[in-house]
């Protein structure tokens, strides 16, 4: 009887994800061709968790016309930023047993400059990605070439953003699979970033596992080791890579639908709470991301309950 019951909450499960692609997923991310008005992004985006790009929302940045990466040497080389550095890109990833985090460096923006334009070298990719709100903090002197909130967001979200972070990179720079408890809005200056989405719905079909978390660190000779944080809990990660799935450990991910979407110079996209999101950028991508605390309404209890059910039966 029990079983049986199990086996019926498995297969609610695995059709709820269809069933709400149905209703409120698009095909596609839609293009806006102009910034919405506070009430029509409230009503036609964030109620109903829907991403979309927007065109021709950055056109009054300075920054959209001013920053290049001379322009950063010129401005900002000097100054000493965070540096999230991995040997292979991936930071705040799972490789192999372990969920692993960047070594930090703190290095002039020159230095970053100089090994994006091939003018030096250093162990490993570079990634300035800090994401505690790096712009104020860390380059406040490039404050000036941009607003300091999204005026008709905070006015349709209630608040001004938790965080205003600075994205600079090399191509081999990967975020891998998670979701984030932020309406986003991410900017991109100069480049391309390449958003791979799931909706929310599609948590029965993305797995976690369990993971001890561990920490890169660069020896003196330039080569990587990965340190256990031992006090530290184990964390809740996604071991799957969604641009190589490996379906045989996990098969129900290929019932799981992406939307693949690219982000070009001067366009934003609004990345809902709670999507699941990859992202790839071209060489020397320079962006901005807006964070603005998601509301913990029932949509959210909703999510939780998805995100318990799909645990408990053992789903993935």
């Amino acid at each position: 009887m029990a079983e049986a019951a199990l086996d019926a909450v498995r297969r609610e499960l695995r059709e709820f994800p269809a069933a709400a692609r149905e209703l409120s997923v698009p095909l596609a991310v839609p293009y806006l061709d102009e910034p919405p008005s506070p009430l029509h992004f409230y009503r036609d985006w964030v109620c109903p968790n829907r991403p979309c790009i927007i065109r021709n929302a950055l056109q009054h940045w300075p920054a959209l016309r001013k920053w290049s990466l001379p322009y950063l040497r010129a401005t900002v080389g000097s100054t000493e930023v965070s540096v999230a550095v991995t040997p292979d890109g991936y930071a705040d990833a799972v490789r192999g047993d372990r969920f692993v985090m960047p070594a930090e460096r703190r290095l002039p923006l020159s230095h970053v400059l100089d090994v994006l334009e091939g003018r030096a070298q250093h162990p490993g990719v570079l990634y300035v990605q800090k994401q505690c709100s790096n712009l104020p903090t860390e380059l406040p002197q490039l404050l000036p070439d941009v607003e300091p909130h999204v005026p008709w967001a905070s006015e349709a979200l209630g608040k001004m953003p938790d965080a205003v972070n600075f994205w600079l990179g090399e191509a081999a720079a990967v975020t891998s699979l998670h979701k984030d408890h932020y309406e986003n809005l991410y900017c991109v200056v100069s480049g391309e970033k390449h958003f791979l989405l799931h909706p929310p719905s599609d948590r029965p079909f993305i797995p976690y596992e369990l993971y001890t978390q561990a920490t890169y660190q660069l020896t003196e000779e330039g080569s990587f080791r990965m340190v256990d944080e031992e006090a530290m809990e184990k964390v809740p990660w996604i071991p799957l890579d969604p641009l190589a799935p490996d379906l045989a450990r996990y098969p129900s991910y290929c019932q799981a639908q992406a939307l693949c979407c690219t982000v070009r110079a001067g366009e934003m996209l609004y990345l809902p709470a709670l999507w699941f999101h990859h992202v790839q950028q071209s060489h020397g991508c320079i962006a901005v991301n807006f964070w603005y605390d998601m509301e913990y309404d029932l949509k959210y209890s909703y999510f939780q309950l998805l995100d318990s059910l799909t645990k408990v039966s053992g789903l993935n």
